[in-house]
């Protein structure tokens, strides 16, 4: 969502008043802030979770993974979830797989903070380890994990100045992979297969233009893609043989 326009930001600090509370939260939605950073808190799935500057504002379009994910496997052992961000991925999979070890890894201190947070906040057993990708994830689940799940950056640097207002006050490390907004979903692609057992499920979240691309980059997978709800491109899934 766009910033309100100044008309629209006047009057409704008329209302509030200049020293009603309420017009200091107008003026910060007026400057672009993100609404769920200004409640200080986000619904994922049947989770409440803390969300401010740190990490990312969980979308329908990330909610919509965890749906397919959660379809996709029975009852998994081991759940990895990269890029965790708030920790919503790894939270919701953990409520819907209780008896699952759950894994969650981002490269950003400041997310994981946010995420052990969370996983204190919902009682929800989590494991939040930082770092880039694979690389904090303990060698004994090596080729052993049944369900990867991401949502990584997969903006392009030259398109972050035409993202909304309110989207370019997130993250950008959370939304910006580099020259082509896919560096790191190739990364996740080339290295996937190794860490999933046999009939192990990886779900993606991707870019709307990305589909042929981000498909391809799952090389040693039979990866293909799934749609939102809007009918946009927006997964690749892949079961290893």
């Amino acid at each position: 969502m766009e910033s309100l326009p100044s008309h629209e930001m006047s009057r409704l600090e008329a209302v509030a008043g200049p020293d009603n509370p309420l017009a200091d939260l107008v003026r910060r939605r007026a400057d672009g802030e993100p609404l769920q950073y200004i409640e200080g808190t986000a619904a994922f799935g049947p989770l409440e979770l803390l969300v401010d500057e740190r990490v990312l504002v969980p979308r329908p379009e990330t909610e919509g993974l965890f749906d397919i994910a959660s379809r996709m496997v029975r009852h998994p052992e081991v759940i990895v979830d990269l890029c965790t961000g708030s920790g919503a991925l790894a939270l919701a999979l953990k409520h819907a797989f209780p008896g699952s070890s759950v894994f969650a890894t981002d490269i950003s201190p400041e997310a994981i903070e946010v995420a052990t947070y969370n996983r204190f906040r919902s009682g929800l057993a989590i494991y939040p380890a930082e770092g880039d990708l694979f690389d904090p994830l303990p060698a004994s689940i090596f080729g052993e994990v049944d369900l990867i799940v991401a949502n990584p950056p997969y903006v392009a640097d030259a398109d972050l100045a035409s993202l909304p207002t309110d989207v370019q006050r997130e993250p950008h490390v959370a939304l910006v992979s580099g020259p082509t907004g896919l560096e790191v979903i190739e990364r996740i692609g080339a290295t996937a297969v190794e860490w999933l057992r046999p009939g192990g499920v990886i779900v993606c979240e991707i870019g709307e233009t990305q589909g042929d691309s981000a498909s391809r980059a799952f090389r040693d997978l039979p990866a293909v893609v799934r749609q939102d709800l809007n009918g946009r491109d927006r997964y690749v899934v892949a079961v290893k043989p």
